[in-house]
Protein backbone atom coordinates (compact mmCIF):
# COMPACT_ATOMS: atom_id res chain seq x y z
CA UNK A 1 0.00 0.00 0.00
CA UNK A 2 2.70 1.98 0.53
CA UNK A 3 3.98 2.10 -2.60
CA UNK A 4 0.69 2.60 -4.12
CA UNK A 5 0.42 6.09 -1.81
CA UNK A 6 4.17 6.79 -3.15
CA UNK A 7 3.03 6.66 -6.97
CA UNK A 8 0.06 8.61 -6.30
CA UNK A 9 2.19 11.49 -4.38
CA UNK A 10 4.41 11.45 -7.51
CA UNK A 11 1.50 12.08 -9.66
CA UNK A 12 1.84 9.73 -11.71
CA UNK A 13 -1.03 9.26 -14.33
CA UNK A 14 -3.57 7.13 -13.60
CA UNK A 15 -2.85 4.29 -16.28
CA UNK A 16 -0.04 4.34 -15.27
CA UNK A 17 -0.49 2.94 -12.30
CA UNK A 18 -3.12 0.69 -13.40
CA UNK A 19 -0.45 -0.55 -15.65
CA UNK A 20 1.88 -1.32 -12.65
CA UNK A 21 -0.79 -3.09 -10.44
CA UNK A 22 -1.83 -5.31 -13.44
CA UNK A 23 2.02 -6.20 -13.96
CA UNK A 24 2.29 -6.52 -10.22
CA UNK A 25 -0.82 -9.04 -9.87
CA UNK A 26 0.60 -10.89 -13.46
CA UNK A 27 3.94 -11.80 -12.29
CA UNK A 28 3.55 -12.59 -8.29
CA UNK A 29 0.45 -14.87 -9.60
CA UNK A 30 -0.26 -18.43 -7.80
CA UNK A 31 -2.01 -20.74 -9.75
CA UNK A 32 -5.50 -20.76 -8.50
CA UNK A 33 -6.39 -24.81 -9.17
CA UNK A 34 -9.72 -23.39 -10.94
CA UNK A 35 -12.38 -25.10 -12.87
CA UNK A 36 -13.93 -23.63 -16.02
CA UNK A 37 -17.17 -25.10 -17.05
CA UNK A 38 -19.02 -24.56 -20.00
CA UNK A 39 -20.99 -21.73 -18.67
CA UNK A 40 -18.32 -20.25 -18.83
CA UNK A 41 -17.24 -20.70 -22.44
CA UNK A 42 -20.46 -19.88 -23.32
CA UNK A 43 -20.82 -16.51 -21.67
CA UNK A 44 -17.07 -15.92 -22.91
CA UNK A 45 -19.40 -16.62 -26.65
CA UNK A 46 -21.85 -14.18 -25.46
CA UNK A 47 -19.79 -10.92 -24.71
CA UNK A 48 -17.60 -11.87 -28.17
CA UNK A 49 -20.88 -11.76 -30.21
CA UNK A 50 -22.53 -8.72 -28.13
CA UNK A 51 -18.88 -6.95 -28.75
CA UNK A 52 -19.36 -7.46 -32.15
CA UNK A 53 -22.71 -6.75 -32.25
CA UNK A 54 -22.30 -3.31 -30.94
CA UNK A 55 -19.74 -2.63 -33.11
CA UNK A 56 -22.00 -2.96 -36.49
CA UNK A 57 -24.67 -1.24 -34.74
CA UNK A 58 -22.04 1.81 -34.01
CA UNK A 59 -20.85 1.67 -38.15
CA UNK A 60 -24.62 1.87 -39.11
CA UNK A 61 -25.21 4.68 -36.48
CA UNK A 62 -22.66 6.90 -37.48
CA UNK A 63 -22.05 6.04 -41.25
CA UNK A 64 -22.88 9.16 -42.46
CA UNK A 65 -20.57 10.81 -39.93
CA UNK A 66 -18.04 8.34 -41.16
CA UNK A 67 -17.94 9.00 -45.20
CA UNK A 68 -18.06 12.95 -44.26
CA UNK A 69 -14.84 12.44 -41.81
CA UNK A 70 -13.11 10.44 -45.32
CA UNK A 71 -14.36 12.80 -47.94
CA UNK A 72 -12.82 15.25 -46.10
CA UNK A 73 -9.80 13.63 -45.37
CA UNK A 74 -9.33 12.63 -49.06
CA UNK A 75 -10.78 15.56 -50.44
CA UNK A 76 -13.46 14.08 -52.29
CA UNK A 77 -16.67 16.58 -52.69
CA UNK A 78 -19.03 14.77 -54.30
CA UNK A 79 -20.14 10.95 -54.57
CA UNK A 80 -19.40 11.07 -58.83
CA UNK A 81 -15.98 10.05 -58.63
CA UNK A 82 -14.23 12.82 -60.88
Amino acid sequence: MALLEALVSLKIKFPVIMTFILVFFFVFASNACAYLDPGTGSYILQLLIAGIASAVLAVKIFWEKIIVFFRKVFGKKDGSGK
